[in-house]
């Protein structure tokens, strides 16, 4: 606790509490090196400061070299203290030269500039956290959340038995990024054109749609589109998933418990569309 009577701590520049008395004469003719390590600013921002005419030395060497008196160290550290506080050059000018210039004014502007800073950080940091949680979970859900929306096939475990296998590809980063930005709402809308889409495999496949034909050709590039929900799928990535969704006892699982036989014949219509892009199924790597 503060003791009583203490005097409050309150936030001022480090530039402004640091601020040395330049009325010593040693001040007078300080060169710009001396006078960059005395305000803490770069040679290169005084050299630009002195062509802009915001803070200029009031001297010269007789070899043309820049000295900076007292009055100059003062207007320096002035110059510092509002930009540290977040005014630009040229308001910093009018605050420093128009006599007539409302300097009260000028702050309270800026501290609303500074309190909507604050503001988007605080939103940026809400984002970063939902961004490392959806990186090392995977679904920013609760179990429940996922059961209602995945239904009772859902496996709450599998986002963590997939950060484990594949957490250091660029694929579950993609994934991690469109979790951190996706409500509960929008992951049913994604839930529900997964089931359209299995729906639509299934009636296909009764209606006898054959591989390397045009509704066949459109059903894996719709199969595309769904998935890029999770990350982007290249042609060849897609061969590596139907492959998967056959000999992976989990998908084909799933898929055959939409129609028998479903895996194989999605694995066969994505080979055909590969092929007629010019793509060796046989050979397509994860890429």
């Amino acid at each position: 606790m503060r003791p009583s009577g203490s005097p409050r701590r309150v936030w001022v520049p480090a530039t402004m509490r640091s601020m040395p008395d330049t009325t010593d004469a040693d001040t007078d003719g300080l060169t710009v090196g001396q006078v960059s390590t005395r305000v803490g600013v770069t040679i290169r921002a005084l050299h630009h400061w002195d062509e802009i005419g915001l803070a200029r030395p009031s001297l010269r060497t007789a070899a043309g070299y820049r000295l900076y008196t007292a009055g100059d160290l003062e207007r320096l550290h002035r110059v510092v203290v509002y930009r540290e506080i977040g005014l630009g050059l040229d308001r910093i000018r009018v605050v420093l030269d128009d006599p007539t210039a409302d300097v009260s004014g000028a702050l309270r502007a800026q501290r609303i500039q500074v309190a909507e800073r604050i503001d988007r950080l605080r939103q940026l940091g809400v984002g970063l956290d939902r961004m490392i949680d959806a990186h090392e979970r995977g679904l920013l859900l609760t179990i429940e959340q996922q059961a209602a929306i995945f239904g009772p096939e859902w496996d709450p475990d599998w986002p963590a038995q997939a950060r484990r296998r594949y957490g250091d590809t660029t694929q579950w980063l993609q994934y991690a990024e469109r979790s951190a930005a996706r409500d509960p709402a929008e992951w049913q809308s994604v839930a529900d054109a997964v089931a359209d889409l299995d729906r639509a495999l299934g009636d296909a496949m009764d209606a006898g749609v054959t591989p390397g034909s045009p509704q066949a050709h459109r059903l894996v590039e719709r199969h595309r589109e769904v998935f890029a929900s999770y990350f982007p799928l290249t042609r060849r990535m897609q061969v590596c998933l139907g492959r998967k969704y056959e000999a992976d006892p989990a998908f084909a699982a799933h898929y055959d418990g939409v129609r028998p036989s479903l895996a194989t014949w999605f694995r066969r219509i994505v080979d055909a569309d590969a092929r007629a892009h010019g793509i060796d199924p046989d050979t397509a790597t994860w890429e």
